[in-house]
């Protein structure tokens, strides 16, 4: 199956399935609960399991660096290694995001598919020059 065509089945396949949570309002409380919740569930890895731990700094590069270059200084201030567990876990939540935010796309009559295309043409236009 092509990537685009798995986007498309997801998202026909979560108009199908979602029974309870189609009103808008429900669509915007659960899709803020599961951010929540990966949130969570990233913050347990390191305060729980300590399998990763975070150490987080100014991030700095020298002022004379191109655009371009400077994500070679930037770091993700995560250290370690996520355990089988703790990846399930985030991998679990992350997909149940996922559902969500594909419902709240349902709902607002936006095709994934396009919406990430578009995303995708917007940042291969900007590049660096996007800064996010």
């Amino acid at each position: 199956m092509k990537d685009n065509e798995v986007i498309s089945n997801f998202q026909d396949m979560v108009s199908e399935v979602l029974i309870r949570h189609r009103s808008i309002l429900d669509c915007l409380s659960k899709y803020q609960e599961s951010t929540a919740r990966v949130n969570r569930s990233v913050i347990k890895t390191v305060t729980d399991c300590g399998c990763i731990s975070i150490n987080a700094n100014k991030k700095q590069f020298p002022p004379s660096t191109a655009l371009k270059d400077c994500s070679k200084y930037m770091d993700s201030h995560i250290k370690g290694k996520m355990c089988e567990h703790c990846r399930e876990v985030i991998a679990e939540e992350l997909g149940k995001h996922l559902f969500y935010l594909t419902a709240l796309c349902n709902t607002l009559e936006f095709e994934m598919e396009d919406l990430i295309g578009k995303e995708y043409d917007r940042i291969s236009t900007l590049r660096h020059f996007l800064l996010s």
